[in-house]
């Protein structure tokens, strides 16, 4: 079985992934670190370099080997994953989704100190970042909403977000 993790950027997708892969025993895949490794390249330097259209066709081929596999895998997706090709049906279709849903304001709070390190955001200035996510998340949560499970992730600590996510899927 794969448990797909999916949300924007900042929802807590990579430490949610890492507490939930401990507590099943299963293998974690981070789809970033996967595509940062076949590119000998930082994903920032894949978007500088070779640029977005090069970053989702990479991203897409190994979403699919992954998605692929048989055994069981906790598999933390990129931000924009299911919002490209058809990702989305794919998730759904060789895994159990589950959307880490994360308020615009707790975003802004996670995502200002780790801008240099997100291409997508690194130029935006703060004052523009609420706006800029809000926008990102309206066009986003169309795919973000087909997940098969949603977990708010507000105020709440990693341990009860996993747990949650154990109930749902483990019922």
């Amino acid at each position: 079985m794969i448990i797909s993790l999916l949300g924007y950027m900042g929802s807590g997708k990579t430490h949610i992934s890492k507490n939930l892969s401990k507590k099943l025993n299963y293998k974690l895949i981070d789809l970033d670190a996967e595509i940062m490794q076949k590119n000998q390249k930082s994903i920032p330097e894949i978007f500088a370099d070779q640029g977005e259209i090069f970053f989702r066709k990479q991203e897409k081929e190994i979403l699919e080997e992954i998605l692929e596999q048989k055994e069981a895998i906790i598999l933390s997706l990129g931000g924009g994953t299911p919002a490209y090709y058809n990702n989305i049906d794919l998730i759904n279709q060789k895994s159990i989704s589950v959307f880490l849903r994360t308020n615009i304001s707790t975003l802004v709070e996670r995502l200002i100190s780790e801008k240099s390190t997100r291409p997508i955001i690194a130029n935006i200035p703060e004052d523009e970042l609420p706006e800029y996510i809000a926008k990102h998340l309206f066009e986003r949560n169309f795919y973000y909403n087909q997940s098969k499970f949603t977990v708010s992730t507000d105020g709440r600590f990693a341990e009860e977000i996993t747990e949650e996510i154990k109930n749902l899927i483990f019922v």
